[in-house]
């Protein structure tokens, strides 16, 4: 790389200098999210130590698609090139058919190089109906917010609507952080009794470095101690709370609901015209309590070129083979969760 095809495509990788030329072409391109900006690439390598390829395809000179993928390479969840590493949404951006095959292409050339079992793409639309794809496991939630702060609330289902009242009865306070001191405890604490390996403190140092005003913390308080925390991500006109956690008392005062409500209310006041819930698991908890707030889960399609396996691997902790893993995780002490997790975490892409 770069390679030409005979089209006249040239397929590049993102180089220093270049993040403005990507990000405009992202920002400008209808189906892009926020999980295809270049910031990616320093974040995931910076925390993780994973090489990224951002591969750019150019016609005459022009940005015609981009595609970020993550190489992650362990020894417990394999080989694999993924775009994107981390997030929910990714594959390729293009703006025609000759982009879209010259970026496959070139990303199936790149993983076989790297001697990778597989290439994933994490879509909210399917791109290659002859890929293997899996459309069963992940739903994302999205919905269009109303301005008015008093409408957006009665938008939500009644249930729901009573239990983010009870946040507001209770005096809960919800605040912007300028930093993840008091998010990263709290998240770390409901990954362990969820049985998940928590993140790194130094991923969570770096999305907000690296994305800065386009990445929010909001903690809620009580009587000046914290209860629950998120972290969102805003991209044009839409918000997307994307890692949060609480303590044992978030629940009784129902600052978890209170929270998400906050982030809603806050980017009402600023315009924002879509509320992103992100991505669950089918018949968890999380998305029964999406369910909740009035949203229909869209189907995700996670394509796959699959190089050295016959079948998609099934790397979630619904799947039988791990459950010893998160029963056995739930019970470690918090202290020894928090040490070994981020070990772990880096390979769950």
């Amino acid at each position: 790389m770069p390679s030409d095809t005979a089209n006249g495509l040239q397929i590049d990788r993102l180089e220093d200098g270049q993040d403005s030329a990507w990000d405009g072409f992202v920002t400008a391109h209808p189906k892009a999210t926020f999980f295809h900006l270049s910031g990616w690439k320093a974040v995931i390598e910076e925390s993780f130590g994973h090489r990224c390829h951002f591969l750019l395809a150019r016609q005459g000179g022009a940005i015609t698609g981009v595609l970020p993928l993550t190489h992650v390479r362990g020894r417990i969840f394999g080989n694999s090139l993924i775009s994107n590493g981390f997030c929910v949404y990714g594959g390729p951006l293009t703006t025609s058919a000759e982009a879209l095959a010259a970026l496959d292409a070139a990303a199936i050339d790149l993983a076989r190089d790297l001697r990778a079992e597989r290439v994933e793409y994490r879509l909210r639309e399917p791109l290659h109906p002859d890929w293997p794809c899996n459309r069963e496991t992940y739903v994302t939630f999205r919905k269009a917010i109303d301005p008015d702060p008093e409408k957006a609330l009665l938008a939500i289902p009644r249930k729901q609507r009573a239990m983010v009242r009870k946040g507001i009865k209770r005096g809960l306070e919800g605040r912007i952080d300028k930093d993840v001191g008091q998010l990263y405890p709290l998240y770390a604490e409901s990954v362990r009794n969820l049985g998940t390996p928590v993140l790194s403190r130094r991923y969570f140092d770096c999305l907000k470095s690296v994305f800065a005003e386009s990445c929010e913390v909001l903690t809620v308080l009580l009587d000046g101690q914290p209860l629950s925390s998120v972290l969102s991500f805003f991209f044009r006109d839409e918000v997307l709370p994307y890692y949060g956690g609480g303590c044992k008392a978030a629940r009784t005062h129902a600052a978890n609901d209170f929270m998400y409500w906050e982030v809603m209310r806050r980017a009402c006041e600023a315009g924002v015209k879509t509320y992103d819930f992100g991505r669950s698991k089918v018949g968890t908890g999380s998305f029964a309590f999406k369910k909740h707030w009035g949203f229909e889960a869209e189907p995700l399609y996670y394509e796959h070129a699959l190089l050295k396996l016959n079948e998609i691997p099934e790397i979630n902790p619904l799947n039988p083979k791990y459950a010893l893993m998160v029963a056995t995780w739930k019970r470690l002490p918090l202290l020894v969760a928090n040490r070994l997790g981020p070990l772990v975490s880096r390979e769950l892409a």
